[in-house]
């Protein structure tokens, strides 16, 4: 339980400790709120998965994004690797006031890798490739990296009853720099550092409360999250 104790109260510190200016609040937390979903069909390398994510620019009411994603994937039997090829639809909200949205639909290809570090640290690399067809904008192309890290605390596999570390990394990287109409992007997008406490109620349904960090090329904010990883 002190353990526990300890980890809860280093993510309420992460969560209230940034602090900002400029047009974007920085210093106020927003919350994301996930659905994570996957399923094979029967024994056969063959599956579908997806997420639906609820982003708020605070905790509830000011929309920065409502995110639908969908992908067809295969897990070759003769390699511990998983592909995806997926589409996503993304509604993105305007910070405070202004209700105005920007449309964006996304196809993305995908790559997962786990790896397993002895039998308590579970590692994952995520390898993603993106093509962003974005409201008034030309079409654009993101990569993605991510390194996951599961660590399990009363058990060293994540299974029934577990509680658990959940730590990530994402960087981003966009494709080209102009997007039309003499607009421009950086090269670099954004960084993503995650930090949760986890609980599986079972092997297949795991839920997780955390921090993420968000860096930007012109701003940074921290965000609360809870989420939902269903396997069926």
């Amino acid at each position: 339980m002190k353990l526990l104790t300890t980890i809860a109260t280093a993510l309420i510190l992460v969560c209230s400790s940034f602090s900002g200016n400029g047009q974007i609040d920085q210093s106020k937390t927003g919350a994301w709120y996930m659905y994570f979903w996957n399923t094979t069909f029967k024994d056969g390398p063959w599956g579908i998965q997806g997420d639906f994510q609820f982003r708020n620019w605070n905790a509830g009411g000011d929309l920065e994004q409502l995110l639908l994603r969908g992908g067809l994937t295969f897990k070759p039997k003769t390699a511990n690797i998983k592909f995806t090829l997926g589409y996503g639809n993304v509604q993105t909200g305007a910070y405070g006031s202004d209700n105005s949205t920007t449309k964006e639909s996304r196809i993305y290809q995908e790559a997962l890798f786990p790896v397993h570090l002895g039998n308590r640290f579970h590692l994952t690399h995520r390898f993603r490739y993106e093509q962003r067809f974005v409201q008034d904008q030309d079409l654009r192309t993101r990569y993605r990296y991510n390194l996951f890290l599961n660590v399990g605390l009363n058990k060293p596999a994540i299974d029934d009853k577990t509680i658990y570390l959940a730590l990530y990394n994402e960087l981003f990287i966009n494709g080209q720099r102009s997007i039309g109409n003499g607009k421009y992007v950086e090269i670099f997008d954004r960084n993503r550092t995650y930090m949760a406490l986890g609980y599986a109620f079972k092997k297949q349904l795991r839920v997780q409360l955390g921090v993420m960090r968000q860096i930007t090329d012109n701003w940074g904010k921290t965000q609360a999250q809870l989420s939902l990883h269903h396997k069926f």
